[in-house]
């Protein structure tokens, strides 16, 4: 099973914006270079851009972003040309500013600053938003939790949330971080080094047969970090975490109207909804009936420009949403007294892959109207083959079922990078290769092919007995459809170690050779009509690849084991009568409505 980490357009502007200033060159107002002063005297620098000839003050905009302020110029031009003075703000320590960068945990209080700066200039009316995705969609949460007074409303778009999705995902790290701070290490942009998957896919691998230790990734690649290794001396969620994010109390305060974006596809997925879910569960109903959630068919940069074509699969024409002027429509409704965005039919928009097509929901649970259970369950051979693999039952099954399935990861065989190098497609929705080239080292389970369309919608969930023969090692479980024609699409994923079973704050050892019940529940969101004819395919493995840190499986701080601690074990995942392993499928309530 490949495992991709799908951040890599995380910055700059979208190609669709790239011409779309020059229709409004001779609207806007430019001023390079303004510095906004902080707190304790740091000054941070802006680009400030201004509807041409405006005569009185207007609610502003401004993005805070460490991957220096003139990548979003097309933005500015964009907002400025339709009315909104916009600045793009260069972070503490990043492109022209001063200061020194620590990322992410400095944003609070700047933010704050820039927000009350901005609503005393002369035209401002007092009115303050934020537009931004990715880093600048969760400063925005960063910000909010402090309470700018002028603040008047918030669109976090893919935005992470810390020690939940970066730097890493269930508490299992991931490599990428290291390119990440490379990319905005430094006053200038790197953007070039960044951007070079090839050296840095190379650099991963190499580290990984190396068999080294993953708190030495930074010199590994040339890159000394103290940031990186301040956050790998954190293995388990901690109050340091939790301090970069807002707490209960700080999101139940919020009193300004939010709208949540996301994408089924974007690498932050987990942290945009982890941010939502935490607002909801806190807010007061008035307060959650301010805050709006859209999820649409799209990987990290297309949360900001949609595209069609996305990991091999195409969409239809009504998943290129506009998504500046549903900015533009939120901004007039929340700060200027206009009509509520005409896209926002209800509290949560979500499209439907395969129907192509929009629907709304009252709230995010109320999408799924049933968790359809499936049993797993093995005959013959077992489940570690494709062709011959075990089953997905609607009922529990029979005596002829397998009590358990087995399968031996061996973390000192790294031949998996061979098989990622040779992998070179961005087809990773559709491509089913490495599923192919990994039989036998990982477990599969088919259902029976499907008698009708199916609408599924809502969070994947597993709950599975696992007996292993070592004190922990990492998990990856996905779920796909397979066509009738025999092609395959990625729905869902979801990774844990086992420490973590009975949750991220509290790693306990496993007790080898004793069954225990481990609940998957990280799925992320999907929403597919599954076609009649198809059937559905769960693969169950190790996490064996370069994208994530090496678990040795040998119980101990995984940043710091070596191939030298490496264990090989046996995972038995069972599926008799006593512990029965279950699959849940979220399949869309009735109620909801197509636009």
């Amino acid at each position: 099973m490949k495992l991709r980490v799908r951040r890599l357009a995380c910055y700059g502007v979208t190609a669709s914006l790239l011409t779309w200033h020059t229709a409004y060159a001779g609207d806007v107002s430019f001023q390079w270079g303004v510095k906004i002063p902080l707190r304790d005297g740091v000054k941070l620098n802006a680009t400030v851009y201004r509807p041409a000839g405006q005569n009185s003050p207007a609610p502003c905009i401004f993005t805070l972003t460490p991957y220096i302020a003139q990548s979003y110029h097309d933005r500015g031009m964009y907002f400025a040309g339709h009315g909104y003075s916009f600045l793009t703000v260069d972070v503490r320590g990043r492109g022209n500013s001063e200061g020194v960068f620590r990322p992410l945990i400095q944003e609070a209080h700047d933010g704050f600053d820039v927000v009350e700066w901005l609503a005393k200039q002369p035209y401002c009316n007092g009115k303050v938003s934020m537009w931004g995705g990715s880093y600048a969609g969760y400063d925005q949460w960063a910000t909010a939790k402090e309470r700018p007074p002028h603040l008047a409303t918030i669109v976090p778009v893919a935005a992470p949330y810390i020690g939940a999705d970066f730097p890493s995902t269930n508490r299992i790290f991931v490599t990428y971080v290291l390119q990440w701070l490379t990319y905005v290490s430094g006053h200038a942009a790197q953007d070039k080094i960044f951007g070079d998957s090839d050296f840095w896919s190379a650099a991963f691998r190499k580290w990984l047969t190396s068999g080294a230790a993953f708190k030495t990734l930074d010199s590994a690649v040339g890159n000394p970090s103290p940031i990186f290794q301040e956050w790998v001396s954190h293995p388990d969620q901690d109050a340091y975490w939790d301090s970069y994010n807002p707490t209960s109390e700080e999101y139940a305060k919020l009193d300004i109207p939010i709208l949540t974006i996301t994408g089924m596809y974007d690498g932050d997925q987990q942290g945009a909804l982890t941010h939502y879910r935490n607002y909801m569960s806190s807010a007061t109903p008035a307060g959650r009936a301010r805050h709006l959630l859209v999820i649409g068919p799209w990987d990290h940069a297309g949360t900001r420009t949609p595209k069609a074509d996305v990991g091999g699969l195409t969409f239809g024409p009504a998943s290129l949403v506009d998504l500046p002027k549903l900015h533009l429509d939120w901004y007039a409704w929340t700060m200027q007294g206009g009509k509520r965005p005409d896209f926002l039919k209800k509290p949560v928009m979500y499209y439907v892959t395969g129907a192509e097509a929009w629907h709304a929901a009252d709230s995010l649970d109320a999408i799924t109207g049933e968790m359809r259970p499936y049993y797993l369950a093995s005959y013959g051979s077992g489940a570690r083959d494709v062709f011959n693999g075990g089953s997905l039952v609607p009922g529990k099954a029979d005596a002829n079922s397998a009590g358990s399935d087995l399968y031996t990861y061996d973390p000192s065989d790294t031949s998996v990078t061979s098989l990622e190098a040779a992998d070179t497609s961005d087809a990773y929705l559709t491509d089913q290769r490495m599923v192919y080239a990994l039989s036998g080292r990982e477990l599969i389970y088919h259902t029976s092919i499907l008698d009708k369309d199916t609408e599924m919608s809502g969070f994947p969930r597993l709950s599975a007995w696992l007996e292993i023969d070592q004190p922990d090692t990492d998990f990856t479980v996905s779920l796909y459809e397979i066509l009738a024609d025999g092609s395959s699409v990625l729905l869902s994923s979801d990774v844990m170690r086992a420490r973590y079973r009975r949750g991220e704050r509290n790693p306990e050892p496993v007790a080898v050779h004793t069954p225990l019940l481990y609940d998957f529940n990280s799925f992320t969101f999907m929403s597919r009509q599954v076609k009649k004819g198809s059937r559905l395919r769960l693969v169950f493995g190790p996490a064996d690849s370069s994208s994530f840190e090496r678990n040795f499986n040998a119980g101990g701080v995984v940043a710091d084991e070596t191939a030298k601690d490496t264990r090989k074990v046996v995972v038995g995942l069972l599926h008799d009568q006593t512990h029965p392993s279950i699959f849940y499928i979220p399949v869309a309530a009735t109620t909801g409505t197509a636009h």
